[in-house]
């Protein structure tokens, strides 16, 4: 039996998660983000299992070439576009969708002669990263519909603070969008996680941004079950957390007042106690960063972390009297133990920590 930490990835949680989202969208289309290995949960076995999503987004061609090289025949939409004409024919003989975001990319489209397919073409609203000024629609538009390279144009763009529902950004940002869409004739996305469960005049882009094409929402982390709002968590939204990382207890024994504990002796215990060592550690994706006083979950309570994160381990002061054995789980983040709650002790956000679990020897996939 291995010791090693493992990532238990429940498949079933995803169809529920995606079924909460499509009741906050009824009208929409879905987007399946699943890039960075979808956001540490497995992209192939994911997007297998996300059959009744619409179409797949990824960050980058090689992520699409593997979906697509594991059977998996949807369209793919490429969250970053394509750098060179022959990466825009490779993408377009596989029915991806790149979005184009810099003129270099509109002048390969006219270039395209023998290829075509469906590009997105991304506005810059606000989030100053990828994407074109709303002003330079009037120039875009009629080259992209006029490319040989487009065989059907579709809008997007992308909020930054979707996240802070009293944030004006977001407003603002569909007002800058508006003059782009109004009247457009195809689909447009505007919609993030965030978007999609916390804002209904978002959800109401059509009528918001007056075009007439589908509407499409794009979720990535509440897919997984994980709240994109800082003051909830995934299961006040009604998801399932779809990631249970885990790992056992490998050592259990006595840590007495004045035992420092790990690499510099950074933790000093203050009474005669019980110490735990798990088999989790950085190199496991179990940041370096978490401190004192985080909360493990073991055998039904909660114990903390005491002394720094080692590549492999971690040590937790399991109290007085423990009757913790060897061989226990103890969970890192799951059920009852929300990554929400613990990616702050970590000064990260839970995105972070699922993209950063590695694949060790234990990882498995269940229903």
């Amino acid at each position: 039996m291995s010791f090693g930490a493992r990532a238990l990835i429940r498949l079933g949680a995803l169809e529920h998660n995606l079924e909460v989202l499509r009741s906050a969208a009824p009208h929409a289309r879905i987007m399946a983000v699943i890039k960075a290995n979808a956001y540490g949960h497995g992209m192939v076995a994911v997007a297998r299992h996300l059959d009744a999503a619409d179409s797949f987004a990824v960050a980058r061609l090689p992520e699409a070439q593997l979906l697509r090289e594991s059977g998996i025949d949807k369209p793919i939409v490429l969250l970053a576009g394509v750098s060179s004409d022959e990466e825009l024919r490779l993408a377009f003989a596989e029915n991806f969708e790149p979005v184009i975001h810099d003129i270099e990319q509109v002048r390969m489209l006219e270039r395209a002669s023998r290829i075509s397919g469906v590009a997105w073409l991304k506005f810059d609203t606000g989030m100053n990263r990828l994407g074109f000024p709303p002003d330079a629609a009037p120039q875009l538009l009629p080259r992209l519909e006029a490319a040989g390279g487009v065989s059907e144009l579709r809008l997007m763009t992308h909020f930054a603070s979707a996240d802070e529902l009293d944030n004006v950004a977001t407003e603002a940002q569909l007002a800058a969008f508006a003059p782009v869409t109004r009247n457009f004739p195809g689909a447009v996305s505007i919609a993030n996680s965030p978007a999609s469960l916390g804002w209904p005049k978002v959800l109401d882009a059509r009528a918001e941004l007056g075009f007439g094409g589908d509407f499409w929402i794009r979720p990535g982390i509440a897919l997984f079950g994980i709240s994109p709002f800082a003051d909830k968590t995934g299961r006040e939204l009604g998801l399932k957390p779809v990631m249970q990382f885990e790992a056992r207890l490998i050592a259990v024994k006595p840590l007495h007042a004045g035992g420092r504990v790990g690499y510099k002796g950074a933790y000093i215990s203050e009474q005669d106690t019980t110490l735990g060592i798990v088999a989790a550690g950085y190199g496991d994706g179990y940041t370096r960063h978490f401190r004192c006083g985080t909360p493990v979950l073991l055998n039904g309570r909660r114990v903390p972390i005491i002394g720094n994160v080692s590549m492999d381990m971690i040590a937790v002061d399991l109290g007085q009297g423990a009757s913790d054995r060897v061989g226990d789980i103890a969970t890192l983040w799951g059920d009852d133990l929300p990554v929400e709650e613990i990616a702050p002790w970590a000064g990260a956000i839970p995105y972070e920590l699922v993209c950063g679990v590695m694949n060790r020897e234990d990882s498995e996939i269940v229903p």
